[in-house]
C-alpha cells in the first residue's frame, strides 16, 4: 500500500551559511522551529534550495540527521538524495533512512540525463533499496530530462513510490498524473499551488515558505475547507513576492529575502552569487509590499 507523506506545504528548506561558507547548524535549528511553529506540515531537507549539490557526503548526512532530530517527530522530514548516479543515490539515501529520514525527494538525473526506460530503472532501483517512501522530482528546467506521463504510469506500480513532485510547469501532465495513477501529487511552483489542488494535488512543496509558513499552510487549508475564494484572495497577496524569489537563480532570492528580513542565512556557496542591487531592491519592494519589512 502507498504510504502517504504529508498534506499541505512542505518547505524547501534554505540552508544557512557563515560568511565562510561552512554551515550554521544554530540558525538553522531556529528555522526549523520558526517552519514548526508557522504551521508548516513537512521539513524537505538538502533539496534544491538547500543548496545539496555543493555539499561534501558528510555535510549532507550530517544536514539530515540534524533536522530529523531537531524535527523530532513534530512534522515529517524529506530528505534529497537524489544524483545522476543511481548507486550513488542508493547510498545517499540509504544513511538517510538510517538518520530517520520519513521520506526521501529524487530528482530526474541531470547531464547524462538518460532515456524514459532509464528513468525507470533508476527510480525503482533507488526506491527498492530502502523502506521510507520515495518522492519523485520532476524539474526539466534544471536537469534537461522530463518524466513523461507512460514513465509516470509505469512507476506508479511500485508502491515504495508514494508521491510527485512535479515542478515543470505544465499544468496538463499534472492534471494527465492525477487522473491516470493514484500518486499524491505536490506542486514544485508556488505560484501554480490552487490550480495543482483543484486537480486533487495534497499540497506544495514551496520555497517561499521559508519566509510565509502559516500563510502558505493557510492556503492549502482554506481550499482544503471549501474556502476556494478565501485560498486565492491569500495566495493573491503573495503572488508578487512569490514571483520575486525566481528573479534570480534559486535560491538566491529566497536567501536575499530572509537577510532583508533580519534572519541572517548568510549568501549561497559558488557558483551562486549575490543578485545584483536592482534585483535585491525588486525584492525589497515586494517584501515591503506584503507588510514582511
Amino acid at each position: 500500500m502507498r504510504k502517504h507523506i504529508f498534506t499541505g506545504t512542505g518547505v524547501a528548506i534554505v540552508t544557512p551559511m557563515f560568511p565562510d561558507g561552512s554551515i550554521n547548524y544554530e540558525r538553522f535549528a531556529e528555522l526549523i522551529e520558526e517552519q514548526i511553529a508557522g504551521n508548516t506540515d513537512s521539513i524537505v531537507v538538502c533539496g534544491t534550495t538547500g543548496e545539496a549539490s555543493t555539499m561534501t557526503d558528510e555535510e549532507h548526512i550530517e544536514m539530515i540527521r540534524f533536522c530529523v532530530e531537531k524535527a523530532a517527530k513534530r512534522v515529517p522530514i524529506i530528505a534529497g538524495t537524489g544524483s545522476n548516479d543511481t548507486g550513488y543515490a542508493i547510498e545517499l539515501t540509504k544513511e538517510a533512512e538510517k538518520v530517520g529520514a520519513d521520506a526521501v525527494l529524487q530528482v530526474t538525473p541531470y547531464y547524462n540525463k538518460t532515456s524514459q526506460r532509464g528513468l525507470i530503472a533508476h527510480f525503482n532501483a533507488i526506491a527498492d533499496s530502502v523502506n521510507i517512501p520515495t518522492i519523485l522530482y520532476n524539474v526539466p528546467s534544471r536537469t534537461g530530462v522530463s518524466i513523461a506521463l507512460d514513465t509516470y504510469i509505469a512507476l506508479a506500480e511500485n508502491e515504495k513510490i508514494s508521491a510527485v513532485k512535479e515542478a515543470s510547469g505544465n499544468l496538463s501532465l499534472a492534471a494527465e498524473i492525477a487522473a491516470h495513477t493514484d500518486f499524491d501529487i505536490y506542486s514544485g511552483n508556488d505560484d501554480q499551488l490552487l490550480p495543482f489542488l483543484a486537480i486533487g494535488a495534497k499540497g506544495v512543496i514551496s520555497v517561499s515558505s521559508n519566509i510565509i509558513p502559516k500563510q502558505k499552510h493557510d492556503m492549502v487549508q482554506l481550499f482544503l475547507d471549501g474556502k476556494v475564494k478565501e485560498a486565492w484572495e491569500l495566495q493573491k497577496k503573495y503572488l508578487d513576492l512569490e514571483n520575486a524569489l525566481f528573479c534570480d537563480v534559486n535560491p538566491i532570492p529566497v536567501k536575499e529575502a530572509m537577510n532583508l528580513m533580519g534572519k541572517n542565512v548568510g549568501e549561497c556557496r559558488l557558483p551562486l552569487v549575490r543578485s545584483e542591487d536592482a534585483k535585491i531592491e525588486k525584492i525589497r519592494k515586494e517584501l515591503e509590499k506584503a507588510g514582511l519589512l
